[in-house]
């Protein structure tokens, strides 16, 4: 695995919105969905306000690969199940990256079904 460089964790870890694109069985991309994405230190995660059944949180769990877009970065990643230790820091990052959105809004990412799915995003090299 590699590591983030600290351009790419600046451009991603400040842009609204994220494309994301699981990578099925087969090895083709899923179409692209937006979802947010917060910068907690050195690392980005996102999770999915529909919980564990939301397709596209599915697609990252059958090869945990795909493609990321967001700040003019694109780049291939690993889906990583981020640990449970973490998530008051990602809610914090999220109140504090989304603040300016309504409650009920921004509390559709800081649910107990949408912190069953907080995904780290490991960047990887293509094709590995």
């Amino acid at each position: 695995m590699t590591q983030w460089t600290s351009d790419q964790l600046d451009k991603v870890g400040k842009a609204e919105e994220l494309q994301i694109a699981s990578i099925r069985r087969d090895g083709t991309l899923r179409k692209p969905v937006t979802v947010w994405v917060v910068r907690h230190a050195d690392d980005l995660y996102l999770r999915s306000v529909r919980g564990r059944d939301a397709h596209w949180f599915r697609g990252t769990q059958e090869r945990h690969e795909g493609r990321i877009r967001a700040g003019g970065v694109q780049q291939d990643v690993t889906f990583v199940d981020a640990d449970h230790d973490i998530e008051a820091d990602v809610d914090a990052a999220y109140r504090a990256k989304y603040r300016r959105y309504a409650g009920n809004i921004l509390n559709s990412v800081l649910t107990p079904q949408a912190k069953s799915t907080t995904v780290k995003l490991v960047p990887r090299s293509a094709g590995s």
